[in-house]
């Protein structure tokens, strides 16, 4: 019996206005930059079935102009929302550490215990995205769907993907625009057929 294999790329927004930050769920719109690097992402012929986004305006907004573009069906999946990174939304790198030199290497050696305060747990998030992505693969089965979201949720579907511990998440660079491709067979294995892609 032939396995059925559902498709996922991932592609995460383009640059947002303000630059980069750790903006989390703070609702900023693309730059034009940003726009442009997400429509320099789509290949001229258009591999998908659907689109599944998150509802962030950054995602959302492109998702659904390509989706009036190319034709194709698209769905808003609050769970795809970009992990919260509480007092830390909004804010620079330059401007953490301004407060605390090593406040980031404390949290990239281990994130799980070094979270900011009010962040989303990452168990948690690494569920409700994993949720997210189980129900796309039963809804697709044999499709390949086009997902727009976060570096983040990216980070956080290919630990999901490859078994690897969600305090690894943070190991795995996610530029603007870059695409990711997953494939899943229900309820058994999943590859990682490219990364920045």
């Amino acid at each position: 019996m032939s396995r059925v294999f559902t498709t996922i790329d991932f592609m995460r927004h383009g640059e947002p206005v303000g630059g980069s930050r750790y903006r989390g769920q703070i609702d900023d719109p693309l730059s034009e930059l940003g726009w442009q690097q997400m429509q320099d992402a789509v290949p001229d012929e258009i591999p998908w079935q659907k689109i599944v986004t998150s509802p962030l305006i950054r995602c959302q907004a492109f998702a659904e102009e390509l989706a009036q573009s190319s034709g194709l069906p698209v769905a808003v999946d609050e769970r795809l929302q970009e992990v919260g990174f509480g007092v830390w939304e909004g804010m620079t790198r330059n401007q953490l550490r301004a407060d605390d030199p090593h406040i980031l290497q404390r949290f990239f050696s281990d994130p799980v215990a070094n979270r900011p305060q009010g962040a989303e747990a990452l168990s948690d998030f690494k569920q409700r995205v994993s949720a997210a992505i189980d129900d796309v693969v039963n809804q697709s089965p044999g499709q390949h769907v086009l997902v727009i979201a976060h570096a983040g949720v990216i980070r956080a579907a290919m630990c999901y993907a490859l078994g690897s511990p969600i305090e690894h998440m943070f190991r795995i660079k996610v530029s603007n625009a870059s695409m990711t491709r997953l494939q899943f067979v229900p309820g058994s294995e999943a590859s990682l057929l490219f990364h920045e892609g």
